[in-house]
């Protein structure tokens, strides 16, 4: 049992921390924690995979470089549009965003949609 609560407390600690860092983010977002951490399964070698939309210009890799975030966080910067649009393809990332991710802020009522696609 010792094992298992220390993977939880692991766990929560860096949802808290992704939480903390999405919170102080300087413009409108929601933040969706996806991957290992929130289906609980990470090891070692895991990031911190979260799907950050954004009202944010230019493509995603000049979004990356203007966010600051911290190391072992892989973020994917989407505006709200991009989001839906892979949403409706059935993206697998945008999905598992959706259905099955820990929401660390959500100015866009990302929550919504739960209801609204599936």
């Amino acid at each position: 049992m010792e094992i298992l609560e220390e993977r939880r407390k692991i766990r929560e600690e860096v949802i808290r921390g992704a939480r903390d860092w999405a919170r102080g983010l300087p413009f409108k977002a929601s933040a969706i924690l996806i991957g290992s951490y929130a289906r609980g399964d990470f090891n070692l070698w895991s990031d911190v995979d979260i799907v950050l939309i954004a009202e944010m210009g230019g493509n995603p890799l000049e979004r990356l470089k203007r966010i600051d975030f911290p190391p072992g966080f892989e973020v994917i910067p989407l505006t709200l549009e991009e989001f839906l649009i892979l949403l409706r393809r059935g993206n697998p990332i945008a999905v598992e965003a959706l259905n099955k991710g820990i929401v660390l802020r959500d100015d866009f009522d990302v929550r919504r949609l739960r209801r609204g696609y599936y």
